[in-house]
């Protein structure tokens, strides 16, 4: 059986397992929780384990190669126009839904009275951590780490991106001697991270199944009734983007089959929705997009480690909808500046605070704090936040995918999609 259809049955298992978990532990005697937090850690620390080697010589070893034909800049001025667009697209579709079908508004009035805030707003402001628009600027601070082992140490991603390209770049540029003993040794250091990560995905439906189905048993089904309406504008406005805007992308500019794209990402999404971790399913990620869609390493290893770490469509997507809803639920009415200022500050902030735990949260904070709402806002969305987490991080990784197809095909190379 293919992976994604492992991946898939899991899944759909998980679901059902932990709606069931509390009548399990009634029967066994004991709590499967734990069990499934155990599960869960191990696939996730495997996928951690291999980010930081398969990251580094796979920008060097592409990075080096895209030098010799004099590609580099090109191929970073695709890449980041692509970055742009598709986020900015992905905010204005939440935009126009979140002001279409009011999510904020019940019966005529605004909802924080039938919603209430059940959140506790101490535990949610030490969450954010006290951030601010600083957090925009101190992306140019990660972009340059003082110690590139303590950066790979601590996942600071950016800079080691940074730092790989740097080096991959300066390869292509020594002696022939040099060039031939460091290419080779990262080729063969990529080459056995593939080999791990071929490894590690066997486990997939296994971590898979363990993640989701401790979600379900902490927050079971009834947390969506009251946010409804939230959760099913993000859900649109996240499909519309997945379903609609990236395949036309595909087939207008790659002139790619989106039907055989998704098909090669299948293993690549599922990870990534039960993960809710775009720098852990990027090992994943680079597997599908190289083996089962044919790009090559060197479009791959440049476009998706920088996307995995800047290019967040559905992150950028529900920071929009997330801030306008509150907006609504507090009964603020919001007029083109304002909603232009929640454009802009969505799309800054997918980039700037993506590296941060709780990025979403605090890229939240520091749009209300722009609108002059209060912090405790966020607690009317933190029951459903886990899901739609998992949601919006399929979305980017798929836009990661659609990027390196898209530049890939732009530099003439072929694909197993056409």
């Amino acid at each position: 059986m293919k992976l994604h259809w492992q991946i898939l049955i899991a899944l759909v298992f998980a679901v059902f397992i932990g709606s069931a978990s509390s009548s399990l532990e009634a029967i066994f005697g004991f709590s499967l929780l734990p069990s499934f937090d155990f599960i869960g850690s191990l696939f996730l620390n495997a996928l951690k384990m291999i980010i930081v080697p398969l990251i580094v010589s796979s920008i060097i070893v592409g990075i080096s190669n895209i030098e010799r034909d004099g590609s580099f800049a090109r191929m970073g001025g695709k890449t980041m126009l692509y970055y742009v667009c598709t986020s900015a697209i992905a905010i204005m579709i939440g935009l126009v839904l979140v002001m279409l079908i009011q999510p904020g508004v019940i019966d005529g009035q605004p909802a924080q009275q039938f919603l209430g805030l059940h959140a506790d707003t101490a535990a949610v402001a030490e969450r954010v951590g006290g951030s601010s628009g600083s957090d925009i600027v101190a992306i140019f601070l990660r972009l340059i780490p003082s110690n590139v082992i303590h950066a790979a140490a601590e996942g600071q991603m950016l800079g080691l991106i940074f730092f790989s390209l740097l080096f991959g770049y300066f390869i292509a540029h020594c002696g022939e001697n040099s060039q031939h003993a460091l290419k080779g040794f990262f080729q063969g250091l990529f080459e056995v991270m593939m080999k791990i990560t071929n490894l590690v995905m066997r486990f997939a439906p296994l971590g898979v199944f363990a993640l989701v189905a401790a979600v379900i048993a902490r927050t079971g089904l009834g947390v969506f009734i009251p946010l409804a309406k939230f959760f099913f504008t993000v859900v649109a406005a996240l499909l519309l983007h997945l379903l609609v805007v990236l395949p036309l992308l595909l087939k207008l500019v790659a002139g790619v089959s989106p039907i055989k794209h998704f098909q090669a990402m299948a293993p690549a999404l599922l990870t990534a929705f039960s993960t809710s971790s775009s720098a852990a399913t990027l090992p994943m990620t680079m597997d599908c997009i190289e083996k089962r869609a044919g790009v090559s390493n060197q479009s791959s290893s440049f476009v998706l480690p920088l996307g995995a770490t800047i290019n967040m469509d559905g992150t950028a997507l529900y920071e929009c909808v997330a801030a306008l809803f509150i907006a609504q639920a507090y009964g603020l009415e919001l007029g083109m500046v304002q909603q232009f200022t929640v454009v802009s500050l969505a799309l800054m902030t997918s980039i700037g605070v993506a590296g941060i735990p709780s990025a979403s949260l605090v890229a939240i904070t520091i749009i209300l704090a722009s609108m002059g709402l209060p912090i405790e806002g966020i607690g009317l969305i933190l029951a459903v936040d886990r899901i739609l987490d998992m949601s919006r991080t399929a979305v980017n990784i798929f836009s990661d995918s659609c990027g390196a197809v898209i530049i890939a095909r732009s530099e003439g190379e072929e694909t197993k999609l056409v």
